[in-house]
């Protein structure tokens, strides 16, 4: 089998598949017609042949035959009468020979140059119509040229079972061969025409329907350069390829996004580590200069380094947790009664809460499925939060309600809220920290490690805020 993948183009490929598909069917098809030609001009003659020889014979047998004789008639079937019915019977175009009851030759019909000449006998099918078979027809020889030849059995009446001779009628195939020599050629025109008009519209066609597929191909090239523009605008194809084009366009958005998210992420991540080197430099550049000889700035000094290194620190660590959760999250799930979890969680955050007053707001008794550490850190992550950006004494508030086939906990505070511009990114890497909502300088990475962790164990993550008004972050996990 001839593997032509890898060697041509998908046109070329397809256009060869169709011709050849074309060339076996409409080859067949002409065969088949052909050969149905055959047949039909084959029963024809033949039919020609007994129409013309049976009403000879019939009247021959009526001639020859004694009035009132019996089915015992022409037991001396003679070579002189044979030769009379064979003489009837034959003509320019055909040519009879009779045999008797023992398939001997009694008569042959030929007298003129001109009259086709007799094949030789075929004892099989001679016994076959001597049996009493009335359809006994073949192709035979005569001078490498192909004859056909009819027998019908000679009886003393149609209604008689005694066949007491045959009849041998045969007819050279010249002139059935030249109608259907010229029909051949005819046919095997209209082939080679269909073919080649085919496969040219064929391979147009394909050309025309690939070209789209070409176009996808030049904005997969300038996507790879880097120009995240390109679409693919045969959306409105009801075809595979329109079905390609609408997942190709959904894709390079998916592709741009993650681009753009990465790249701003680079630029965030820059920008926060090179704050606390910039305090680092300034600090060492200070000492340097002479400031090691001052006890009190030496340790105010000291202390602005040790708070940029733990500011360092933070930010690595929650720079590593990312890339943990988005690589290879590893959760254990267990089931947990969030009515026993939330009290004994409610011990854990006393330190956590210090000034602000946490109140768990009990739902329905439920088991979730999940893992019991990252829920934790989940929940110390938005507390943080809170408490950040809450005035002292404000109570931050947990609570939880069923949905179908989830959990929902919110966490809700009563502090400063957020602006629409600010809500709609909260959730991005670094963004927090950059905002003018933060009043304590963070890493910014705790609302998206929070989003990851809830991901991870299958939920979702959103949050509502109204300046002034406080802030509700609404996580779920799945029973």
């Amino acid at each position: 089998m001839i593997n032509l993948n890898g060697k041509y183009s998908l046109k070329t490929r397809l256009g060869l598949l169709y011709a050849l598909l074309l060339i076996v069917s409409v080859g067949m098809m002409g065969y088949f017609s052909y050969w149905n030609i055959w047949q039909l001009f084959t029963k024809n003659e033949i039919s020609h042949l007994r129409a013309v020889a049976k009403p000879v014979i019939s009247q021959w047998i009526k001639t020859e035959q004694p009035v009132n004789a019996t089915d015992s008639s022409f037991v001396n079937f003679t070579a002189q009468k044979a030769l009379k019915l064979a003489y009837q019977l034959t003509s320019r175009h055909a040519v009879a020979v009779v045999f008797n009851g023992s398939g001997k030759i009694l008569a042959d019909g030929k007298q003129l140059p001109e009259e086709p000449s007799a094949p030789h006998p075929n004892a099989a099918m001679i016994k076959k119509s001597l049996s009493g078979h009335n359809e006994v027809t073949y192709w035979a020889m005569v001078n490498k040229k192909p004859v056909l030849v009819v027998l019908i059995p000679l009886r003393p009446n149609p209604k008689s079972h005694r066949v007491f001779g045959v009849v041998q009628i045969s007819t050279p195939f010249s002139g059935m061969k030249h109608i259907l020599y010229h029909y051949g050629i005819m046919q095997w025109i209209a082939v080679v025409l269909i073919v080649i008009l085919g496969v040219l519209f064929g391979f147009r066609f394909i050309g025309w329907s690939l070209k789209d597929l070409n176009r996808l191909t030049i904005a997969c090239g300038e996507i790879a350069k880097g120009d995240f523009t390109q679409r693919a605008s045969m959306i409105n194809r009801k075809d595979e390829i329109g079905q390609l084009a609408v997942s190709f366009n959904v894709m390079v958005d998916k592709l741009e996004g993650v681009f753009l998210s990465q790249k701003h992420f680079v630029a965030n991540a820059a920008h926060e580590l090179l704050t606390p080197l910039t305090g680092l430099r300034g600090s060492l550049e200070v000492l340097l200069r002479g400031g090691s000889d001052d006890p009190e700035v030496q340790n105010r000094m000291t202390k602005a380094m040790y708070k940029e290194v733990n500011h360092l620190i933070r930010v690595c660590n929650r720079l590593l947790g990312l890339s943990r959760l988005e690589n290879a999250p590893h959760i254990i799930k267990q089931p947990i009664v969030l009515s026993n979890f939330f009290p004994a969680f409610q011990k854990q955050a006393h330190y956590l809460m210090q000034n602000h007053p946490l109140v768990i707001d009990k739902g329905p008794f439920v088991t979730v499925m999940t893992d019991r550490d990252l829920l934790e850190q989940i929940l110390f992550n938005l507390l943080s939060n809170a408490i950040r950006h809450s005035p002292v004494n404000k109570p931050v508030t947990i609570g939880w309600k069923l949905l179908s086939q989830f959990v929902e906990i919110h966490v809700s505070d009563e502090g400063e809220g957020m602006e629409k511009e600010i809500r709609d990114h909260a959730f991005e890497p670094f963004f927090s920290s950059q905002s003018r909502f933060s009043a304590e300088k963070g890493t910014g990475l705790g609302l998206t490690l929070t989003k990851l962790m809830t991901e991870a164990q299958g939920g979702t993550i959103r949050l509502e805020s109204s300046p002034g008004k406080g802030t509700t972050v609404f996580f779920t996990l799945p029973f």
